[in-house]
């Protein structure tokens, strides 16, 4: 495929997803753009100086953290979003706008992941963090490393498709790259939900304090 048709592709795809963002999310508000604003900056400082790569394109990286993070603190919608523009941002920096198109996608799906996982089931933002500790911090990492988690599958996979349809790699290549994307995609998991939730549990009570996040903040 050529350069112009992967920058129109990922044209399509960031309009797909803001737009169908903007629909489901009806408004945001200046502190929650300002935050994704904020966590984006963050996820692609985060790439770019806390990276190691691998053969085929695989990183480990630090990036994934702030998609986690922002939407344990805000929701699904804001943390893909901030994780999609800081990471694709990243890869339209190194001149990789294939890598962006499923970059872009992939974050998002980590965001959309782990807020449903946070506020939709567990209900995260009620909770009181000096009530019953241990279900609080369980319910944390498990909210963080639900999106993380479905990545290790998400990124070999549509990665796999990018190689072959994008890159035009031959089948068994792209096949052996996404088997090495999926180990390193596994251990960024890890570690990437351990910095989440650290983060989250001193961020969240300051946060809340300064009314930055929570009821207070709709105000």
């Amino acid at each position: 495929m050529s350069t112009i048709m992967m920058w129109l592709l990922f044209a399509v795809v960031v309009i797909l997803i803001v737009f169908g963002s903007v629909m489901y999310k009806r408004k945001f508000t200046v502190r929650e753009l300002a935050m994704i604003g904020v966590m984006a900056a963050l996820s692609l400082i985060a790439y770019d100086f806390f990276r190691i790569p691998f053969m085929g394109g695989s990183s480990f990286h630090l990036g994934n953290t702030f998609t986690a993070l922002t939407a344990l603190l805000l929701d699904g919608v804001s943390g893909g979003l901030a994780g999609a523009i800081g990471l694709a941002l990243a890869d339209i920096l190194a001149g990789d706008p294939g890598y962006a198109v499923t970059t872009f996608i992939l974050k998002f799906i980590i965001g959309i992941v782990c807020g449903a996982v946070a506020h939709k089931a567990f209900k995260l933002k009620t909770l009181n963090p000096k009530e019953n500790k241990g279900a609080y911090l369980a319910k944390v990492i498990v909210s963080a490393a639900s999106g993380l988690l479905v990545n290790v599958i998400t990124d070999p996979f549509i990665g796999y498709f990018r190689n072959v349809f994008i890159f035009g790699q031959d089948y068994t290549v792209a096949q052996a790259l996404s088997k090495i994307a999926g180990g390193v995609t596994f251990v960024n998991s890890l570690v990437s939900t351990l910095c989440a939730v650290i983060l989250y549990l001193a961020l969240r009570p300051a946060l809340e304090k300064a009314k930055l996040i929570g009821k207070d903040s709709e105000k």
